[in-house]
C-alpha cells in the first residue's frame, strides 16, 4: 500500500505485527476472568471453546529461531512447524501458552501426535482423534464424538457446563464474522487490489482469537475503508501486477518471506489458501440443527487439508477460489518434511496446469532465511511468465 493511506483497522496496533494485537487481547480477557485455551490447528473446534466462555490463544509456532532448541530433542528432517512449535515449549519463550491453561491437540500428523506426547505433563492436554477419510459416514459420527469430548474435557477441567443453547450461538456467531470477512476478502477480486495480503493475514490472525462481537467493530471499519480506497482509486501495487494466490501449508512469523518475496518482484496477493489465510473462514456452520455438535463436526471434516484423503475438496475449492480471484499464477508452499502436501502438490499442479492453464510453482522452504535469494529467483522467473495487461 502506498505511503500516506489510512490503515485498514486504524487504532493503537496499526502497523504491529498482529501477535500484539492478539497477546493484548488475550492478557485483558484473562483479567476479566476468562480461561485461554490454547491451539494449535484450525481443525480445533473454537465455537465450543467460546460455548464455554473461554477464550482461543493461537500458539507459537513460526520461528526460526526456536528451531535449535527443538532440534535437541526431535530429528532435524522434521517439519519446522514442529520444531519450531516445540522449542518455543522447551524454551518457555511463547507468551501464548503461558496465558493458555489448558491445550487442544489434534492428531492431523504423526509428528505433532508424537510432539504432544512430549508436552503433555505440562499443562492439562486434550488430544483429538481426527478422523481422515472425511466422506465417509463414520468420519462424521467421530469427529462429533470427539467434540463432545473435547466439551467434557472443558467442563471438567475448569468445572463449567456447556450448553447446546451456547453451542448453537456460538455457530450464529461464527456464520456472521465469517461473512463479514469474506466480504473484505471479496475486495480482493477486484481488478486493482486495494488492500495487501498483511492486512488480510492480520484480520484472519485475529479472527482465531477474538469474539464475534469484538471483532464487529473492526471488520466494520475495515470495510468501510475498503469502500473508501476504491472510491478514491487507491490499490496496492501497480495496475499491471501478476496477481498471485499462495496455497499450500499455513503460513506465518518467518515463512511469510514467501509473501514478501512475491511483493517484492512485483506481485500482488489475491487470495491466501492455507489454514492461517481464508481458508478457514471458507465455509458456513449449519444453523438450527437437531444436534449442534454435529453440525460443527461436518463443517470442521470440510476444511481440505492434505491430511483427509481423498483431498478431492482442495481442487473444487480451488476451481472456486480462481474462478472468483482471477489469479494469473498460482504458488504452492511446502514446509521441509510436510510429507502429505508435497505428495498432494503433484496433483494440484497437474490440475491447475491442465483445467486452468496457469503457470504454476512449488515452493518447498523451512523458516530460515538461506533460501531467500534462491526463492527471489525462481518467483520472479514465473511472474515473467505473465503477459503485460
Amino acid at each position: 500500500m502506498k505511503e500516506g493511506i489510512e490503515p485498514l483497522v486504524n487504532d493503537e496496533f496499526a502497523g504491529e505485527p498482529p501477535t500484539k494485537r492478539c497477546l493484548a487481547y488475550l492478557q485483558t480477557q484473562r483479567e476479566k476472568g476468562k480461561h485461554v485455551v490454547g491451539i494449535y490447528c484450525g481443525y480445533a473446534p473454537m465455537e465450543v471453546i467460546r460455548a464455554a466462555d473461554m477464550v482461543p490463544s493461537v500458539l507459537c509456532a513460526f520461528d526460526d529461531k526456536t528451531i535449535a532448541a527443538g532440534e535437541e530433542v526431535l530429528p532435524a528432517n522434521l517439519c519446522p512447524l514442529i520444531k519450531s512449535s516445540y522449542g518455543f515449549i522447551k524454551t518457555d519463550t511463547c507468551p501464548f501458552y503461558a496465558l493458555s491453561e489448558a491445550v487442544i491437540a489434534e492428531t492431523t500428523c504423526d509428528g505433532k501426535k508424537k510432539m504432544f506426547e512430549l508436552i503433555a505433563d505440562i499443562k492439562p492436554t486434550h488430544v483429538m482423534d481426527l478422523p481422515q477419510l472425511p466422506d465417509q459416514k463414520e468420519a462424521q459420527d467421530n469427529w462429533t464424538t470427539m467434540i463432545r469430548k473435547l466439551a467434557g474435557f472443558l467442563e471438567t477441567t475448569f468445572k463449567t457446563k456447556i450448553s447446546d443453547d451456547r453451542v448453537e450461538q456460538e455457530i450464529k456467531n461464527a456464520n456472521l464474522r465469517n461473512k463479514l470477512l469474506n466480504q473484505v476478502f471479496d475486495f480482493a477480486a477486484l481488478p486493482s487490489m486495494p488492500l495487501t495480503w498483511q492486512e488480510v493475514y492480520d484480520l484472519t490472525y485475529f479472527g482465531q482469537v477474538a469474539t464475534t462481537k469484538d471483532m464487529l467493530p473492526i471488520l466494520e471499519s475495515a470495510l468501510a475503508t475498503l469502500q473508501k480506497r476504491v472510491a478514491d482509486g487507491v490499490y496496492h501495487g501497480e495496475k499491471d501486477s501478476p496477481r498471485v494466490l499462495v496455497t499450500g501449508c499455513p503460513v506465518g512469523g518467518d515463512a511469510t518471506k514467501i509473501f514478501k518475496i512475491i511483493e517484492a518482484a512485483g506481485g500482488v496477493i489475491v487470495y491466501l489458501d492455507s489454514c492461517t489465510g481464508m481458508k478457514a473462514y471458507a465455509g458456513h456452520f449449519e444453523e438450527g440443527a437437531p444436534d449442534p455438535y454435529r453440525s460443527v463436526s461436518r463443517r470442521y471434516l470440510e476444511v481440505p487439508c492434505s491430511c483427509m484423503t481423498p483431498n478431492d475438496r482442495r481442487l473444487s475449492e480451488l476451481d472456486i477460489i480462481i474462478n472468483k480471484f482471477r489469479p494469473d499464477v498460482i504458488i504452492d508452499v511446502v514446509l521441509h518434511a510436510c510429507h502429505s502436501y508435497n505428495i498432494e502438490s503433484s496433483k494440484v499442479k497437474t490440475h491447475v496446469e491442465t483445467i486452468h492453464k496457469k503457470p504454476f510453482l512449488r515452493i518447498e522452504t523451512d523458516y530460515s532465511q538461506s533460501d531467500v535469494g534462491q526463492i527471489r529467483t525462481r518467483v520472479e522467473a514465473l511472474l515473467e511468465m505473465v503477459p503485460k495487461k
